[in-house]
């Protein structure tokens, strides 16, 4: 969830809203942004005299398949090499225009403890272009960290290889493009990590020095977002990135809004990686910030959520999670809130969500009411059925109008009435 980052103001330790948000490539996402992409049999074409048509006899069809095989092997040698931490056999088939990228890969991913790692080649290799003798090959890795029992995460990335006398040769790892999710960070970078009983949380060699007040504020925070668990299965381990200056703009293909401070990011298997922005986090801050982006990914659909409507409902619920046991009254964003409802707050719920360049002020007016709508869901009604209103509407994707009376036994119309009043007697 895209987060805001603002300047200090007096009395006020680093706002709970300057760092909320939700990531833009989730909003109305219907599938995990790194889902493999299927592979397109046509039929096979009839030549004019009606017969169907043979095998592919082309000049290339026998060496590609020959190849594929041969690429196929190699694959599932390296998957094998890297479980086993075996570092030389991982590049033993790494031509060495390659050797350095496919180093550092590999040390990024034994010390974000990969648990499982599969290499499935996805359609036949193509020549590359003005290339003699390299081929390009889509594979789809699915991955597990510390967890061997989880389901993998898929991302799919061009590889190129070489034809050599000894077989091919693996001369590049193109990093995953992909438009919703982006480069992962063990793609591109060198990592550090610590893992903990419910969290790993991983940064760069220069800012190690900050991972263990990270991981304990990451335990804590974890604690807090299992509450919030609306499928019934938690997270096997919560997923964090902590990204420097130049990390921040690379990672899942950076391009976040000006005051964002961190966001979640879904990346397929039912897990969501949480990255937070070293830049705009002062102290005291991290820790409602992680209790907000751990509760997203712990409340969020595998699948993403259905859109702008919603979006009052999936961050309140996570600014919820975020204060903590803070009364109401000690909300950060409350003058926010008030400056809004001065200047002529509409009142609309559905229409929230605050645009890439919105001001400080309206981002944070934006989650705090969010948060007072969900917070008068929950003293009202309880967790429990907060919680089942939330499953109806972001995981079932079922109009307000028809989850209100079912779930709260209230229409929407007196529902949306009711939460807008306590905005307004509670801010103004």
């Amino acid at each position: 969830m895209e987060d805001e980052r603002r300047e200090p103001r007096p009395r006020r330790r680093w706002p709970l809203w300057t760092a909320l948000a939700v990531v833009v490539a989730l909003v109305g996402c219907l599938l995990p942004a790194a889902l493999v992409v299927a592979v397109v049999r046509t039929p096979p074409q009839r030549p004019a005299d009606g017969r169907p048509a043979g095998p592919d006899r082309s000049p290339s069809a026998a060496p590609a398949a020959r190849l594929a095989t041969a690429i196929g092997d190699r694959l599932d040698q390296q998957a094998g090499a890297l479980l086993r931490g075996d570092r030389p056999a991982f590049l033993a088939d790494v031509d060495r225009s390659a050797t350095a990228d496919l180093t550092r890969q590999f040390t990024a991913l034994r010390a974000l403890r990969v648990a499982v790692w599969r290499a499935e080649p996805s359609g036949a290799p193509s020549p590359t272009p003005g290339q003699p003798g390299q081929w390009r090959q889509l594979v789809t890795y699915r991955y597990c960290f510390v967890e061997p029992a989880c389901t993998p995460s898929p991302v799919l990335v061009g590889t190129r290889w070489r034809e050599a006398a000894g077989g091919p040769r693996l001369v590049a790892v193109e990093p995953s493009t992909s438009a919703r999710t982006g480069t992962r960070p063990w793609e591109v970078d060198e990592l550090t990590v610590t893992v903990g009983r419910r969290t790993l949380v991983a940064t760069t060699p220069e800012l190690r020095g900050r991972l263990p007040g990270l991981l304990a504020d990451a335990e804590a925070a974890a604690a807090v977002a299992d509450r919030y668990v609306v499928d019934g299965e938690r997270p096997d381990r919560y997923r964090i990135f902590y990204a420097g200056r130049e990390e921040w703009r690379r990672w899942y293909g950076g391009g976040r809004p000006a005051w964002s401070g961190g966001y979640v990011v879904t990346v397929g298997g039912g897990h969501h990686e949480v990255v937070l922005n070293a830049d705009a986090l002062r102290a005291g801050g991290v820790g409602d910030l992680l209790r907000h982006e751990l509760t997203h990914a712990a409340s969020l659909p595998a699948g993403g959520w259905p859109g702008q409507e919603s979006w009052w409902l999936v961050e309140g619920l996570a600014e919820l999670a975020g204060a903590g046991d803070r009364p109401t009254v000690g909300y950060s964003g409350l003058d926010q809130v008030r400056r809004l409802l001065t200047a002529g707050w509409d009142g609309r719920l559905d229409d929230l969500a605050p645009a890439d360049d919105a001001s400080p002020d309206q981002v944070a007016a934006s989650y705090g009411i969010g948060y007072l709508a969900v917070r008068h869901l929950l003293d009202r009604y309880g967790e429990q059925r907060l919680l089942a209103f939330f499953r109806e509407v972001v995981h079932d994707r079922r109009p307000v109008a028809e989850a209100a009376p079912e779930i709260l036994g209230v229409p929407w119309p007196t529902l949306r009435d009711d939460c807008v009043a306590h905005v307004r007697a509670t801010a103004g």
